[in-house]
């Protein structure tokens, strides 16, 4: 039935629990001595460990120890005799399964054994479906199929098993907050608290109790102890939301929390120790808030330790079908909803300023209001102008463009714009040899405009 590993120095106890743990099935392996047990651990992998707790040279109490750094999960149980009762309960206390008094009863022997399997399958059961989970969930928050997304994963899979601090930064709805999950998920913090606040979701005065806690009587209002996000992270992961729109008094703190890893908790005079791993994200351009003195310079180095940019949609357009996709399947449940390759080429046009946020109640929007469960171009609502008039790239230094008109006299009997905006497009391509990106870059729009301008015009 299972894999027994008995320790005793008596010789005649050692052979009559060998003999009665043989007949209820199991395979013994019977040592004299703590050593040549703790030496047969790595070749014989027990299910359960049953140990005298006094013995010359390594004692029962070492035994826990080794079997406990070999393998948490094998239960040890010990024997004593009835003056070390005390010793036996301390030895529980130190992770030992349960102890059997001299002179041991048969029954409760084959009890106490079959509890500590039950315990021990409990254990890995709940082991294999957590990695399960685990897995599951990386796998759902690696939807992506852009270089930037890929070479942004690849940053987060070196960084995740450590405790860095890193800064993510990028538009609003752009999947910070997905990020910063995602480096929680895989770090070794995995199975703690994974704790969430927003910089800009909460009121000014309301932060400081919000982030460091207050004791009770603090304040008027202040009925009970209350802890902060700090104290509930302990052990796993601080997710700070727009954390540039922290109030200049909260950053200090924040600073000090940092350095020192303590919490000074409001209305104690407690400090309080805390293992907590930062992760930041902000949509503001905190360099620029810097020079503007409306955020600290010391912190943001402490922050910035790990910057991580991430990118808007609009910049990984190969993100939108395998995102889209997601969503649709999400939101229609059993449903066997699809899209036509015409609605993702329309996405695909869209500069989408909402970013990922967007896509998504895009999604729910069209998937609940759906007149069939094939998705086409014309279930999507029109876009805003604005969606359509994405920034323009940035000019390179040194490469001014031409200030004025270059396609000579406008002529007395008017001009197609569209067939003038078709040459100029037609002219850009061939000048960068067919190079999309180099094109838009060269005309000043974005490159997804571009391409929604190849597909109005026909042109291959």
């Amino acid at each position: 039935m299972a894999r027994i590993l008995l320790v005793d120095d008596d010789s005649g106890l050692r052979e009559v629990l060998s003999f009665a743990l043989s007949e209820q099935g199991h395979e013994v392996r019977a040592e004299k001595d703590g050593a040549a047990a703790l030496a047969a651990l790595p070749a014989f992998r027990p299910e359960v460990v049953i140990t005298d707790l006094k013995m010359p040279g390594i004692d029962g109490m070492e035994v826990l120890r080794g079997v406990g750094e070999s393998d948490a999960t094998i239960p040890v149980i010990l024997l004593t005799a009835f003056a070390s009762v005390e010793d036996a309960v301390e030895a529980m206390k130190r992770g030992a399964f349960d102890y059997l008094v001299k002179p041991y009863n048969r029954d409760e022997l084959r009890l106490t054994v079959e509890q500590a399997l039950e315990k021990r399958r409990l254990q890995l059961e709940n082991r294999r479906l957590r990695d399960r989970l685990r897995e599951q969930t990386r796998a759902l928050d690696l939807v992506h199929a852009s270089p930037a997304m890929q070479q942004i994963l690849q940053v987060v899979r070196r960084v995740a098993p450590t405790d860095a601090t890193v800064l993510l930064t990028g538009e609003s709805g752009s999947g910070k907050d997905v990020l910063a999950r995602l480096l929680h998920d895989q770090s070794e913090r995995w199975e703690q608290r994974f704790i969430a606040v927003n910089g800009a979701s909460i009121p000014r005065d309301l932060m400081e109790s919000e982030l460091f806690g207050y004791a009770r009587g603090a304040f008027t209002g202040a009925v009970k102890d209350k802890p902060g996000k700090f104290l509930l992270a302990d052990g796993g992961t601080l997710f700070l939301d727009e954390v540039g729109e922290l109030a200049p008094e909260l950053q200090s703190k924040l600073l000090r929390v940092i350095e020192t890893r303590q919490v000074d908790v409001i209305g104690s005079a407690q400090t309080v120790e805390v293992d907590v791993r930062i992760i930041a994200a902000t949509n503001a351009d905190l360099p620029a808030r810097i020079r503007e003195g409306r955020f600290r310079g010391d912190l943001y180095h402490r922050l910035n330790v790990i910057p991580i940019r991430v990118p808007p949609l609009r910049e990984r357009l190969e993100d939108i079908p395998p995102l889209w996709d997601r969503f649709v399947r999400e939101f229609a449940g059993e449903a066997p909803v699809r899209s036509t390759p015409e609605l993702i080429q329309a996405l695909l046009r869209r500069s989408w300023p909402g970013n990922v946020r967007e896509l998504s109640n895009l999604a729910r929007r069209i998937v609940l209001l759906r007149r069939s469960d094939v998705l086409d171009q014309d279930d999507l609502p029109e876009p805003d102008l604005e969606e359509l008039a994405a920034p323009a790239a940035p000019e390179s230094p040194g490469t001014p463009r031409s200030p004025g008109p270059f396609l000579g006299e406008l002529p007395e009997g008017g001009i197609s714009l569209p067939e003038v905006e078709r040459e100029i497009i037609v002219r850009a391509l061939a000048r960068h040899g067919g190079n999309r990106t180099r094109a838009a870059e060269y005309l000043g729009i974005a490159r997804h405009v571009l391409l929604y301008r190849l597909e109005k015009y026909g042109i291959q």
